[in-house]
């Protein structure tokens, strides 16, 4: 089994920050969650490792209560 990398890994984190800011440029909220969605399940395949992924998760989810989720827009 691999282990999750939480150590600072990326050559060029402002850039890669810079990327994902306009990945989401000029999105509603709803594509802007699409977009996430599909970008979790590309590097999920990339990494390929359930362990690691569910680690991931774990981590993500950390300290996150359940009524602190976002709560859907009303629809008319």
């Amino acid at each position: 089994m691999n282990a999750l990398e939480i150590e600072s890994n990326l050559d060029r984190p402002d850039d890669f920050y810079e990327s994902l800011i306009d990945t989401h440029r000029d999105l509603t909220l709803e594509q802007s969650q699409l977009v996430n969605c599909k970008l979790i399940l590309l590097l999920a395949n990339h990494v390929g490792d359930l362990d690691v992924l569910r680690d991931a998760m774990r981590r993500a989810r950390a300290g996150i209560a359940a009524s602190d989720r976002i709560q859907e827009p009303e629809r008319p």
